[in-house]
């Protein structure tokens, strides 16, 4: 007999193996049907997978969490199938899932069109309406090598010869098509039912820019059209919200060939920058940080010490002096510890808390450059903790209640916490990693916050906690990290007299709240539409005449707000009021201040918001009083 043990604790037992579908069937018809994998002792698995001996099973269907990547798998081979019936000739390369949805990249006689995408569609939804059972086989290197050769597959065949010999493949058909895949796939195409073809690009093969050119077409897959609706909606949204096309027409910055990933910040988004770096430096300050400032280039000598030679000089810049190879830096932290080096700690002065706005460089790809969110030039809103062990918990818990109001001062109410742990490239050993893991994970212990585990996504010196933050269209940015690096400072030689007297290095907690300002600002732009809340918006109010008797007292107020610290703009072109109105609202202000005579003899302004409200009348006092009021707690320097 053979007993299958379910997630609820209840056993089943067979008299022979059965499969995944068999026990589905067992339970109900309706599992049965909804069925898509299963999940045997952990390892996802086909329906069709037959259970040899006394094993653990989930049956994934739907609303289980493995369910989209598995839908999305088959997706793209549903993708593949298509292609080929209508493009006969053309060779499948690879198809993987990707964030919300996949991509596969095909070889043939011309590049793929978007004007291609309708007829490829139509034809998978035709192979989905044929309910074509999906099996699995297994072959041996070189036959799975002789099998794709034989359909003409010969960058199929040149993956699989790359795979040891000793190796067997398994390999997965629908219909008229076969693919290469480690699988699980669903039991028939007839699953695959809310999809879309997004659009097609080029990609070398094995990103080889001295390979062949290939199509990559883009799809995205749900579990159903609600979600797949959802989604679009979701793209339409992001579009108009795209911060390079807001900043266009508010005119905050541009980027241009000359400099790749490096941004010219006009005055009106340099101020944007200016209220957020200004809010954040109060922000550290009545937090116990201590500012300072370091070089931008150092020799490469000191980060051969500090690690990021070795794990990092692929993605930093160089240049050379004398005979000397300096680096730009890519990050703070080994700067902050040469501050920390000058002059002998005791364990009395810890925790001593460093903060800069550093600029920073780094080498990324041009390919993956994105505006202002992914660049090669930023700043960061940088601190670094010098600590003992002892004092990490109550550290990481201040950073968290910290981290967590900043983000609702600036519109975050929905974020998510994760811990990245050490990834394959590190330093140190895995006793060093196991307590500075633990670290973070009592330290959010304490704080009774839940989070998700990230294997592998560590910094190369040490695990980190992540703040994921939702946006307004249920998008999610990573921002702000806490990490802890027991490596750096014995490295760089950062030394304190503990207790007994006896020279020890601290323990190093690297933070940032909105990471680079640059992607923060770019975040903010699309979170808010580019309508900033009024302590963020580089014009606060625009005082508007009707005509020129008014243009003197127009002048009066703006100057009267601006001495107590508001960013307010006059107009006094000789335009329709009605034409001044709809310029400045396209433009995003949030309050319009219009002045006729009788304004101007009463000593007030008519406030209108830029979403259409009309406020009446205000004295200047009230109306000042009104934007002091929308300032968070932390930001009377900012406005």
């Amino acid at each position: 007999m053979i007993a299958i043990t379910l997630p609820d604790g209840s056993r089943r037992e067979f008299e022979s193996a059965p499969t995944v579908g068999d026990v589905a069937a067992s339970i109900g018809a309706g599992l049965a049907k909804a069925a898509l994998a299963g999940k045997v002792d952990g390892k996802l698995v086909d329906t069709s997978y037959r259970i040899e001996c006394d094993a653990a099973l989930e049956i994934v269907t739907d609303k289980h969490p493995d369910a989209l990547d598995i839908l999305r798998h088959s997706t793209a081979h549903l993708l593949a199938q298509a292609v080929q019936r209508l493009f006969p000739g053309a060779q499948v390369t690879i198809g993987p899932v990707i964030d919300n949805g996949f991509y596969y990249d095909f070889a043939y006689e011309r590049p793929f069109t978007p004007e291609d995408l309708p007829a490829i569609e139509a034809e998978m939804q035709k192979i989905v309406k044929e309910a074509h059972p999906v099996s699995r086989s297994v072959k041996s290197r070189d036959d799975a090598v002789a099998f794709f050769k034989s359909l003409g597959e010969a960058y199929k065949a040149e993956i699989i010869e790359s795979i040891p010999s000793s190796e067997d493949l398994s390999l997965y058909s629908q219909g008229e098509f076969t693919d290469l895949c480690r699988g699980p796939h669903v039991p028939g195409t007839d699953k695959l039912r809310a999809f879309k073809l997004m659009k097609v690009a080029g990609a070398y093969w094995r990103g080889d820019s001295n390979n062949q050119m290939l199509s990559r077409i883009y799809g995205t897959a749900w579990l159903n059209d609600k979600d797949l609706k959802a989604y679009l909606t979701q793209l339409e949204e992001a579009e108009k919200r795209d911060h390079r096309k807001i900043a266009k027409a508010l005119d905050l910055f541009h980027l241009q060939e000359e400099g790749p990933g490096l941004i010219f910040w006009h005055p009106k988004g340099w101020a944007i920058w200016q209220i957020v770096e200004q809010h954040m430096r109060k922000v550290y300050r009545d937090s116990g940080y201590q500012e300072v400032r370091c070089p931008q280039i150092l020799d490469v000598s000191l980060w051969q010490k500090s690690g990021h030679w070795d794990n990092y000089k692929d993605n930093m810049f160089f240049t050379e002096s004398e005979k000397r190879t300096y680096a730009l830096k890519p990050m703070n932290c080994p700067g902050h510890i040469q501050v920390f080096n000058q002059g002998l700690h005791s364990y009395r002065d810890l925790p001593i808390r460093y903060g800069e706005f550093g600029a920073c460089h780094r080498n990324e790809p041009s390919g993956a450059l994105h505006g202002i969110l992914r660049v090669r030039g930023f700043t960061q809103d940088d601190g670094h903790i010098f600590c003992t062990e002892s004092q990490i918990e109550s550290e990481v818990r201040a950073f968290h209640e910290q981290a967590l109001k900043v983000y609702g001062e600036f519109g975050f109410t929905d974020i998510q916490i994760k811990i990245a742990l050490r990834p394959d490239s590190r330093l140190g050993d895995d006793a060093t990693w196991d307590k500075a893991e633990n670290a973070l994970r009592s330290a959010l212990s304490a704080a009774g916050v839940a989070w998700e585990e990230l294997p592998g996504e560590g910094a190369f010196y040490g695990p980190k906690i992540e703040y994921h933050l939702q946006d307004a269209i249920g998008r999610t940015w990573q921002l702000g990290t806490m990490q802890v690096d027991f490596m750096m400072p014995g490295r760089l030689g950062a030394e304190y007299v503990d207790e007994h007297s006896q020279r020890r290095h601290p323990v190093m907690l690297h933070r940032a709240i909105v990471g680079s300002m640059e992607r923060f600002i770019g975040i903010l732009i699309e979170h808010h539409a580019g309508q900033m809340p009024v302590w963020l918006a580089p014009i606060q109010a625009v005082v508007m005449n009707i005509t020129d008797a008014q243009s003197e007292y127009v002048e009066q107020v703006r100057k009267t707000l601006m001495n107590q610290g508001l960013r307010v703009s006059a107009d006094l072109r000789n335009e329709k009021i009605g034409y001044k109105i709809r310029e400045h609202t396209l433009q995003r202000v949030p309050y319009l201040l219009v002045v006729g005579d009788r304004e101007k003899e009463n000593g007030v302004v008519a406030v209108r918001t830029r979403a259409g409200e009309d406020l009446g009348n205000m004295s200047i006092a009230d109306f000042a009083a009104r934007i002091a009021a929308e300032k968070p707690s932390h930001g009377a320097d900012a406005a």
